[in-house]
Formats: structure tokens, sequence, C-alpha cells
């Protein structure tokens, strides 16, 4: 299982004149998605915030920083929920947050963008090209985005939980973020 989220993000800015953004954590979401023996399952983050800088004029300037509170993950399954803290899977006692931090939007048009930044989680770090949308009206801004990780790849999952066997190794990873300018 394997959240990543970095998910998430994205307003960003520009370095001249951006504008800063404030998440709105109620509004916002950061969810993930795995199988285990077989069966898909859903969890969420309840605890991330997302520092923002973006001007729409300059995206490539845009900057995000995205910090995740892994001990916030729910499944709604009390024995998966109880084991994604520990060494096996997130950590936390080693590493409690996982970040992702990007610079520069590329526009593909409309309300379409990509940007390449790095997740860092349970201390590996990795470079992840993430597609989103971006929808601003007035001064609140709504970035929707997904992407597939492979967990391994960060070091969730150890031991008996290293292969896909039992968790599969591909974790999906969905966001919503609502931000207001500031």
């Amino acid at each position: 299982m394997k959240p990543l989220l970095l998910p998430a993000l994205l307003l960003a800015a520009s370095p001249a004149a951006a504008a800063s953004w404030s998440m709105a954590p109620a509004q916002s979401t950061l969810s993930f998605t795995g199988t285990e023996t077989g069966a898909a399952f859903t969890g969420s983050f309840s605890s991330w915030q997302a520092a923002i800088s973006y001007d729409p004029a300059h995206p490539q300037a845009a900057k995000v920083q995205i910090t995740i509170d892994l001990a916030s993950a729910k499944t709604g399954d009390p024995q998966r929920d109880e084991a994604l803290p520990g060494s096996d899977w997130f950590n936390i006692a080693a590493t409690p947050k996982a970040v992702f931090t990007a610079t520069g939007f590329t526009p593909l048009g409309g309300d379409k963008f990509t940007t390449t930044g790095t997740l860092t989680l349970r201390g590996h770090s990795q470079k992840l090209m993430l597609p989103f949308t971006l929808d601003i009206k007035g001064n609140q801004a709504t970035a929707k985005g997904t992407l597939t990780l492979h967990r391994t790849d960060f070091g969730v999952g150890q031991g008996a939980w290293a292969t896909g066997d039992y968790v599969g190794l591909d974790v999906g990873v969905s966001f919503t973020l609502i931000a207001q300018q500031s």
C-alpha cells in the first residue's frame, strides 16, 4: 500500500509577481487505492498541507510543496490502519511525513498541465511526472490529478510485504486541492 501522495498538486507561482495560495483543508482530498489479496481498497490522508505560489501568466515559475502526515492515513479497515504507521509500511517513527515538491507547470492546453517534482517517502526520493487540471475562478483554484506509484520504489512494504503476493505493488494516488489566493 502506498499512497503518496503526492500528489498532490498544485498551484504554484512566478518569481516576481507570483501570488501565494492557501489550501482549504476541509475541501481538499488526498486519497489512494490499492489491492490486498486481490480485493481493491481505498484510503485517504486526513492531514496534509500545501505551500503554493502561482501566477497564471507565468506557469513555468510555479512552486508547490505538499507535506503529508503519514499517520493520518485511514482505509476503514482496522487491521490495515493499525499496520500502515508501522516499520513495514510508512515507518512513521523514523519518517512521519512524505513531501512532494515541484517547480514549474507546463501548460498542455485548456485546463490541463503537467509538472515534474520529487516525492520523498520513507527516506526514498523519486522524480515523478504529475498530470493535473487547474481551474481558477476569481480567487479560488481547483487542481485535480491522479498518478500511479510503485510502492517499493519508496520502501513501502518490507519483509513479506515487499512482493506483490499479498498487497499489490501499484498504488493509485488522487487529489483535489482547493486553494484561495492570499
